[in-house]
Formats: C-alpha cells, structure tokens, sequence
C-alpha cells in the first residue's frame, strides 16, 4: 500500500529541487522518489550498534584466511573440474 507523504519546503529550495527534476526530465515526485531510494541504500536502516556488535563478535572467531589471488585460483580451478566431471557425464548418456 502507498502512502502520501507531504514535506513544506522553503521557496528556493523547492525552486531548486524543481529545477534538478527538470534537468533530468523527471517530475519532482519522481525525482524526490529516487532521491530518497538513493538515500535509503546508502544508509541502513538497521541499528548501526548492531552491526558494530556482530562484527566484533565475528573478529572472536579464527577463520581460514588466504592470499585473496590463491583463493580465486582455487575457485576456478573447482568450478572447471566440476565442468569437465560433467561433460564427462554427458558422454556417457
């Protein structure tokens, strides 16, 4: 469901917003919509101090850590022996 949301602005900051919705073509409505989109995928709406909180609770933990090019080689590397275990099934079917 949609909800109207009604903001009163100060004249010159309505002309500008008119005036940034008119260089890209778009409505005012549009452009306040994807302004605040824009906004809302650049800041979370999660509690920041939970975040924090798993993060650290994350650094406790020792994991498998490796050269990041070795990982990545060793990716592939599974993913083209998965290729060839495949077309290897495919010939015999």
């Amino acid at each position: 469901m949609s909800k109207r949301l009604q903001v009163v602005l100060p004249d010159r900051e309505m002309a500008d917003i008119r005036a940034l919705a008119g260089r890209e073509r778009l409505t005012v409505g549009e452009w306040v919509r994807r302004t605040l989109r824009e906004a809302r995928t650049r800041m979370s709406v999660n509690d920041p101090e939970a975040k924090l909180k798993a993060v650290r609770r994350g650094s406790l933990y020792s994991f498998p850590t490796a050269d990041l090019d070795r990982m990545l080689s060793e990716i592939e590397q599974g993913y083209r022996q998965r290729d060839r275990a495949r077309e290897n099934a495919l010939r015999w079917d």
